[in-house]
């Protein structure tokens, strides 16, 4: 189901001095976040002292909704754990059904402070699931691990993993110093869409794509983009920044034929009008630039503006609108999907009042209207899932109508 977020263009006023600001449209509910999990607040407004719970997280960096009703899986970064809420929470605060990669609730460290298990996690950073397949970007394990049906308990083994030749190992690149075709260094971010699993293998500096979900492990990957090919690793593909390269690679989206990429490191979002067929295949355009070469944040500038970003991490496809977490400016702005081109400015915003205004929770406490560091944005439906991971907390927030 896709949720109509049409509007009219509107015409750009200088704002707070700044030349160039659009005045924005509301894209999500200005009221603010229907559902908060996660952070607490005393009554002085400061936050409380953050230990492991079935309510509590910790830096959270990813969250997605299998679908509207849920389940609802939360990387609870900071803990080394996931939570699985079995259907989407109507309240705040409410608790979680089942944890991953700790033997309880209270508990918490790498890897349950132990070894590498199919069941254990060590700075989980991204979800993605469908009705029957989770994956999860356990990046400091430097692989994806998949579960071929949704768990349905606690510490649930996964039935596949990637980047390693099985599950007790957890070197980046497995050990060897060089990249290929079925390892990861540091892989933050994972999407599933169209029957394809994708991966932001960031710390190798590229993009990999599996055309089905692999069901067995060690699989390797059928595509990759950032880099010539599956043996380079280097920053911007080893020369200045261009179409082909990335830097810092986090969030994807396949929206339609088309997809998109965030290159949290050169302050861009990369989009492909159709998707790649070859190795290294450059992209057709980028937001949060002026052209291909340049990648400095908010544009070289202080303040941002529509069409500036400042390390992107999130991208999702929310009814006729891209929403992307523009992260180091704390705030979600929607680009509208059907006129993406180059350089192309956002309309609408949330967590910020203006276009040209950024700081965490508006330089204030946290409020249900605004976010701190967002990392991942996920939709589902009319509902766009955000992993504030500078309030501790993840936010359940509905399209402005």
């Amino acid at each position: 189901m896709r949720v109509s977020l049409n509007h009219a263009r509107i015409s750009e006023p200088a704002l707070a001095g700044l030349p160039g600001a659009l005045a924005p449209l509301p894209l999500l509910d200005p009221v603010g976040a229907r559902v908060i999990l996660g952070e607490r607040e005393t009554v002085m407004g400061q936050a409380q002292p953050i230990v492991p719970a079935r309510d509590t997280l910790f830096g959270p960096r990813g969250a997605c909704l299998a679908s509207p009703k849920g389940p609802l899986f939360v990387c609870d970064t900071g803990h080394h754990r996931l939570l699985i809420w079995t259907h989407a929470p109507d309240r705040d605060h409410t608790p979680a059904d089942f944890v991953i990669g700790q033997p309880d609730f209270s508990a918490e460290g790498r890897n349950a402070k132990g070894s590498v298990t199919a069941v254990t996690l060590n700075v989980p950073t991204g979800v993605a699931a469908t009705n029957s397949v989770l994956a999860v970007a356990d990046a400091w394990n430097h692989r994806v691990l998949i579960w071929h049906g949704l768990p349905a308990c606690s510490n649930q083994p996964a039935d596949v993993v990637l980047g390693q030749k099985d599950f007790s190992s957890g070197l980046a690149n497995r050990g060897t110093g060089a990249a290929s075709a079925d390892t990861l260094n540091w892989c933050y971010g994972v999407t599933i869409s169209q029957g394809r699993l994708l991966v932001t293998d960031t710390g190798n500096r590229r993009m990999l794509l599996w055309n089905s979900i692999p069901t067995q492990s060690g699989a390797p990957a059928d595509l990759v983009l950032g880099q010539i090919d599956f043996a380079t690793r280097d920053e911007n593909g080893g020369d200045a920044p261009s179409p082909t390269s990335m830097r810092w690679p986090h969030g994807m989206v396949i929206d339609g034929g088309r997809l998109l990429v965030a290159d949290a490191g050169n302050n861009r979002i990369m989009v492909w009008n159709r998707i790649p067929e070859r190795n290294g295949a450059p992209c057709d355009f980028v937001l949060g630039q002026p052209d291909m070469a340049r990648v400095e944040h908010n544009m070289a500038a202080y303040y941002p503006t529509a069409g500036a970003l400042n390390m992107p991490y999130g991208l999702a496809a929310f009814g006729d609108m891209l929403a992307v977490a523009d992260t180091a400016n704390s705030r979600l702005i929607g680009f509208d999907m059907a006129r993406l081109a180059m350089g192309a400015r956002a309309t609408r915003l949330a967590g910020q009042s203006a276009f040209a205004n950024k700081g965490d929770n508006r330089w204030g406490c946290a409020t249900r209207d605004s976010v701190c560091w967002p990392y991942s944005v996920a939709a589902s439906s009319s509902t766009l899932v955000v992993a504030d991971s500078g309030n501790n907390r993840v936010l359940l927030w509905e399209a402005a109508k």
